[in-house]
């Protein structure tokens, strides 16, 4: 009977070092199996289609960004045209109708500069650069939220983890206790009911293992799907040192919330689209300005129907007209030029052709169905828009921090007590087992002493593990690692 007793007395310790150094099955692996939080982040931040989502559609506000300052280059276009006229049709080359088959080229180049335009054109690059910083800022937003999650999973699975063991040990205490009083049952020696009674115990902490099994696999299975990888069973995490877990956190609520407010993607996001929707405002307010633009171009064309006379020889011919000379009818004679119609080669037609223009438009915008008005009534509306988002974002991340804060101090205060409560229960535990392996306790009292102590230190890891990730919150909010 002592070597029994001393034996569960070695399970109670092993059970007690175990909480107090808040370790798990996972220290005895090799360690180049453990995940740490950053791998395990790195691996998510890697696969997270979400994520990848937001970094498209920062890229495509990227794009927006550079062809708003691409705006501010001059426009240049060509054209080359080419046609075939069928009967009666205006020859291009001398502005005359004829009836034949004509065919016809055009070229061109022209361009145009934007002087001024009320500013527009540099409002909207502000616009866009502001919106593209807004991206950026939402993607490591899509990031933060992405790391809380992760994070609660992570710690989901060590804490989980830490009960099984803590579970399997008190499994063991309770078939160790079952596998004395079976002896003494044998031999008449100890009353049924307890035999019995510790046998019930048995049953039940081994279905608390088998449920809590399943929760680690589900913890597990969470993790993996955060990470969006296959489901892993023998995925090993890096256990947290229990000195992580005994000293109060330092700061207060309103400095945590300061500080997030600098920090934190969402709030920087917020700001940034408020600014642009400001920049918004102004751009289509700079639609009300003239617009000065300088403009040129050049320009020549060829027709098939250009013809030119090619000078062969002057002749003497009469003209039908007489004079009378002397009584006698004479003829009047002229000298008159022979020319051949040759056609104009397409070559030359380029080069003769060839013309420039050169101006200064000024569009004045003097009713346009009041387009410009509505549009800058909707760009009021959309900064206003941004402007509550903005306000509820700060809003909302103060009653968060201040939520996270107090959550932290409740969880940190039941922490101490229950460490309190531990040591008070395994002391009335230890007691509690010497006398019952005497013979001097009942079954019932053991196993009240038992369960007190079962309950106090699986709610201590629960506590442990919660105050962990409130502190971890905390250290999020305020920019700072938190692994």
């Amino acid at each position: 009977m002592k070597k029994n007793r001393t034996s569960l007395l070695c399970v109670c310790a092993i059970s007690l070092v175990l909480l107090l150094a808040g370790t798990s099955l996972l220290a005895q692996t090799d360690s180049s199996r453990q995940l740490s939080l950053k791998e395990c982040l790195d691996i998510a931040f890697a696969n997270n289609l979400e994520l990848k989502q937001a970094e498209l559609l920062a890229a495509t506000t990227g794009i927006d960004y550079r062809q708003a300052k691409q705006n501010m280059l001059p426009q240049v276009n060509g054209l080359i045209e080419h046609g075939s006229n069928q009967g009666r049709n205006i020859d291009p080359f001398t502005n005359s109708y004829l009836n034949q088959k004509i065919d016809y080229a055009n070229y061109a180049v022209n361009g145009g500069v934007v002087l001024f335009n009320g500013l527009a054109t540099q409002n909207n690059i502000q616009q866009q650069r502001l919106a593209l910083a807004a991206g950026k800022e939402e993607i490591q937003q899509a990031k933060d939220n992405l790391t809380l999650n992760l994070m609660n999973a992570y710690l989901l699975v060590l804490s989980t983890n830490d009960l099984l063991q803590q579970i399997r040990l008190q499994a063991e205490l309770s078939r160790r206790q079952v596998e004395r009083l079976e002896i003494l049952h044998k031999e008449g020696a100890v009353q049924p009911s307890q035999y019995f009674d510790l046998k019930g115990q048995l049953a039940n902490d081994e279905i608390n293992l088998v449920n809590t099994q399943n929760q680690l696999d589900a913890a597990r299975l969470t993790l993996c799907q955060w990470m969006n990888i296959p489901y892993d069973t023998s995925l090993e995490l890096e256990p947290i040192r229990p000195e992580d877990f005994l000293q109060s956190y330092q700061g207060d609520a309103n400095t945590i919330y300061q500080a997030a407010i600098n920090e934190l993607a969402v709030v920087k996001a917020a700001r940034l689209r408020t600014e642009s929707a400001e920049k918004g405002v102004k751009t289509w307010k700079s639609q009300l300005w003239p617009t000065l633009s300088l403009n040129g171009a050049l320009y020549t064309n060829y027709s098939s129907a250009a013809r030119t006379a090619q000078f062969l020889r002057t002749v003497e011919t009469t003209t039908g007209d007489y004079v009378q000379i002397n009584g006698t009818q004479s003829p009047v004679l002229t000298m008159r030029d022979e020319f051949d119609m040759q056609k104009i080669t397409y070559s030359d037609q380029f080069k003769n052709n060839y013309g420039t223009n050169i101006n200064l438009a000024l569009r004045i915008p003097l009713l346009n169905s009041l387009q410009t008005r509505n549009r800058i009534d909707r760009a009021k509306i959309q900064l206003k828009t941004a402007e509550l988002v903005e306000k509820n974002t700060r809003i909302r991340l103060q009653q968060q921090v201040e939520q996270a804060y107090l959550n932290m101090n409740a969880t940190y205060n039941r922490y101490k007590t229950l460490l309190l409560q531990v040591d008070a229960f395994q002391e009335s535990f230890r007691t509690a087992e010497a006398r019952f392996s005497e013979g001097v306790l009942n079954s019932v009292e053991y196993l009240t002493a038992k369960n007190n102590l079962d309950r106090a230190t699986i709610n201590l890891i629960i506590a442990k593990y919660e105050y962990v990730f409130r502190t971890r919150v905390l250290d999020f909010y305020q920019g700072k690692t938190i692994w």
